[in-house]
């Protein structure tokens, strides 16, 4: 089994903080916490977060590296990073594209997701729940 690398974008370290009304009560490190006990000792998780688009490239140029599928909440640079998406390009694994909300639901600039477009699957509008979905679908095979 591959690694797993979760990768999370702005303003996530502001989760339980952050329109709960939106984004939930669960804070990120809940998030990793629940992440690591779904995973279990089936395989290696990294957990990660940054509020900064060119870490976030990086983050995903070292998954690619250590050969990991990746979970990615790109956060804001979903709709806005032509460099998160041709970074995630590069990712030889599987790319799950990773939203708290329904962004489909949201605001109009929200509908575009550069990530979708190299992505393998997107799960979306399940809170912190979809974190676990996510390696769910990593794991099953």
């Amino acid at each position: 089994m591959r690694p797993i690398h979760i990768l999370n974008g702005p303003n996530l370290n502001r989760l339980g903080l952050r329109e709960p009304d939106i984004y939930g009560q669960d804070t990120l490190d809940d998030i990793e916490a629940r992440c690591a006990a779904k995973l279990g000792r089936r395989g290696e998780l990294v957990f990660r977060q940054t509020n900064s688009e060119g870490d976030l490239v990086t983050f995903i140029h070292e998954a690619e590296d250590a050969g990991a599928d990746v979970i990615i909440n790109a956060g804001a640079y979903t709709h806005t990073s032509v460099a998160v998406m041709d970074a995630l390009k590069m990712v030889s694994g599987r790319v799950i594209e990773l939203h708290l909300s329904n962004t489909h639901r949201r605001e109009a600039f929200r509908h575009q997701s550069y990530v979708s477009l190299v992505a393998d699957g997107v799960i979306m509008g399940f809170g912190a729940q979809g974190y676990l979905l996510a390696i769910e679908a990593l794991i099953a095979d």
